[in-house]
């Protein structure tokens, strides 16, 4: 059975704890893993990009001019495409939708495997403990310094919304705060280390089995 050191505050190791076998020790499926990362991304995507067709520009409410006689050729609105400032033919719309779909069970599993990962390669960092006093990236600072993860990029995961620990950790670029209940496939293989106080991880095991 995998176990993971636990550090305390001081970056000491003050114990180990086992590692449920039934989540953290998943073999790895490639393609898996990158269908829901695939999906996960698509479904964040935001369409921005949008064009007008004729029918949205403004103008050309009258013809351009008569149809026969004036040597040019027939033109019904200076909406059409074909003018400058007309309608886009094809162009993107925000209607488009990129959703993927991907079952609980697939998207569970993926994670699985990514945290498996992190495990077996030891990458995954415990606290007895994270208390701060004070709303201060300095003293968080200081208690990072003493862990393996120093200056890593790292996930730190929290049971709940901590303000103090989040708005501490908000100024360095390399470390990222989530909720337990939020977890999940892209930003665990976004950062190198994962970070947890041991009642975070046994709340994480807790939600993972259901």
């Amino acid at each position: 059975m995998l176990k993971a050191k636990v550090y305390n505050m001081n970056g000491e190791v003050v114990g180990e704890e086992k590692l449920d076998a039934a989540l953290f020790e998943v073999e790895t499926k490639e393609g898996l893993v990158h269908q829901a990362v695939v999906a996960q991304m698509a479904n964040r995507r935001q369409v921005l990009a949008h064009t007008k067709n004729r029918g949205e520009v403004r103008g050309g409410g009258i013809k351009p001019w008569r149809q026969k006689g004036t040597g040019r050729a027939r033109h019904g609105s200076i909406r059409s495409p074909l003018w400058v400032g007309g309608g886009v033919t094809f162009g993107p719309r925000n209607d488009r939708n990129f959703h993927q779909k991907i079952n609980k069970k697939m998207k569970r599993k993926a994670l699985l495997m990514c945290l498996s990962d992190r495990a077996k390669d030891e990458k995954i960092i415990l606290l007895d403990k994270l208390e701060l006093e004070n709303f201060k990236t300095k003293k968080f600072l200081e208690v990072l310094n003493k862990l393996p993860n120093k200056e890593k990029k790292t996930l730190l995961v929290l049971a709940d919304n901590d303000k103090k620990i989040i708005k501490s950790a908000a100024n360095l670029s390399y470390l990222k705060t989530l909720e337990s209940v939020n977890l999940n496939v892209v930003d665990v293989l976004n950062y190198e280390y994962l970070m947890l106080p041991v009642a975070t991880l046994k709340a994480v095991q807790e939600i993972l089995k259901k």
